[in-house]
């Protein structure tokens, strides 16, 4: 099969596009189809897409990205399959959508990891949320040949539209990539650590008063690994900026991985990979009880699921004052990734989307 892959950004930037498809593209050739990608975002445009200012560049950038999906639209027909993630194009209708599946009768494979039909609006992208068409989503799920989903929740919602929706779950490279093993009895400072871009930065609020009272008591770093730093009134506070090169090695030196999240609806769409990238590297993670965050944690044997203030410090305690038992759920939390969530483990269930059944 020749198939084309529609995306927003340029291969290999955005977490997003690398762990929903990316990772899975050699394993495309090897059983014999081509591809082609398809960014809507060039690397110029994404160099200053979230730095401020650059406000004609960056319009510049979105009308050069318009040009080249009309530009591609005439190759299209060239394709056995078209795999659309999240959109065609950041604003506006789905034009782009329907001509692929209306108009050229090409087999769409629509796919999405967060609750993208719903407004999630952000003070860092009011300006940009005002031109979305949210709403787009369950048109391109009616249209669409198959739709790939990151967890229950998001398949939920897309079988309201079609009957061919499939969970197609995030996955972690655990052979190339998140391929180390925290020693949790290595020397230095504890660090106790937290990953995500500037847009989730707010979901740490809830455990800040935890972490300011403990560091009172404990000695430990808490690690945050973001692509803008965080203002909090924390001590232990150190940021990291992310890295692709360096991303492995910086997450590795936590010691337990936090994610906090807000139980509303756009949070329920979460596909946990904060956790999943937390325990491919053996290091337990406390996770909040919303989205699929409940699937990949279990309570006490890979992690700790916590919802009261008084649970996050019993559980982030005892993972300061014991070791062992840090080494033994980040076992199981490996394990876990492996055997459940990991590329290899998830492989035929991708290139099952290529295929008639």
């Amino acid at each position: 099969m020749h198939i084309l892959f529609i995306m927003p950004y340029p291969h290999g930037r955005a977490p997003s596009q690398r762990f929903r498809f990316e990772q899975y593209l050699d394993f495309l050739t090897e059983v014999g189809h081509t591809y082609e990608l398809a960014p809507f975002i060039s690397e110029a445009t994404w160099a200053i897409l979230y730095k401020p200012g650059h406000t004609l560049a960056k319009a510049m950038g979105i009308l050069g990205g318009f040009l080249r999906r009309v530009r591609l639209m005439f190759s299209v027909q060239s394709y056995d399959y078209v795999f659309i993630h999240r959109e065609a194009s950041p604003i506006g209708p789905p034009l782009f959508e329907w001509l692929i599946a209306k108009g050229l009768g090409k087999r769409i494979i629509y796919d999405f990891d967060d609750a993208i039909w719903i407004t999630n609006t952000s003070e860092a992208n009011k300006i940009a949320a005002s031109f979305k068409w949210h709403h787009k989503v369950e048109s391109i799920c009616r249209w669409s040949y198959k739709v790939s989903c990151g967890n229950k929740y998001l398949r939920d919602y897309a079988q309201q539209f079609t009957q061919r929706a499939i969970i197609n779950p995030t996955t972690i490279d655990t052979v190339n990539l998140h391929n180390q093993v925290r020693d949790q009895h290595a020397p230095g400072r504890l660090v106790i650590g937290w990953t995500g871009t500037h847009s989730t930065l707010k979901y740490l609020n809830q455990v800040v008063p935890v972490l300011a009272e403990l560091e009172t008591r404990y000695d430990f770093e808490f690690r945050i690994i973001s692509n803008q730093p965080p203002t909090l009134p924390l001590l232990s506070l150190r940021f990291q900026p992310w890295n692709k090169s360096t991303e492995i090695r910086d997450l590795a030196g936590m010691h337990i991985g936090l994610m906090p999240l807000e139980d509303d609806l756009w949070a329920k769409g979460k596909c946990a990979f904060k956790a999943l990238q937390y325990m491919a590297l053996g290091i337990p993670a406390i996770v909040s009880p919303v989205g699929m965050n409940t699937e990949v944690v279990q309570q006490g044997i890979n992690g700790y699921v916590c919802t009261t203030p008084a649970e996050w410090q019993q559980s982030l305690e005892s993972l300061l004052k014991d070791p062992e038992l840090r080494i033994r759920l980040g076992e199981a939390a490996r394990d876990t990734v492996v055997k459940r969530y990991s590329v290899l483990a998830n492989k035929q269930n991708f290139l099952k989307l290529f295929s008639d059944t």
